[in-house]
């Protein structure tokens, strides 16, 4: 699985980056769909606290969460657990049909 990190109005450094291949990759044990990319976007909102955004692309949909908070860590550590939430539901969803 590729994670392609894009940092919007700021430089990701080598530290953060390592982080959200870390979080991120663990993705990969809840759905065995997963496509070889997963987009990773990290934006700094000054007055709004930093905002991470994880996109996935599976056969047949295309999963998006956003979330925000303090750190980049926190937001991207929210963002991880509420996709292993959906693409279990997901998951869940295909075995029911």
């Amino acid at each position: 699985m590729e994670i392609k990190l894009k940092a919007l109005k700021f430089e990701a450094s080598e530290q953060l980056a390592a982080f959200v291949d870390k979080k991120v990759s663990r993705l990969a044990r809840f759905c065995e769909d997963l496509t070889n990319e997963v987009e990773v976007a990290l934006e700094d909102h000054l007055k709004q606290g930093k905002q991470a955004k994880i996109q996935i692309h599976i056969p047949g949909e295309e999963l998006i969460i956003e979330r925000e908070a303090d750190t980049f860590e926190n937001a991207i550590t929210e963002a991880v657990d509420a996709m292993k939430e959906k693409l279990t539901r997901v998951k869940e969803k295909k075995f029911e049909n």
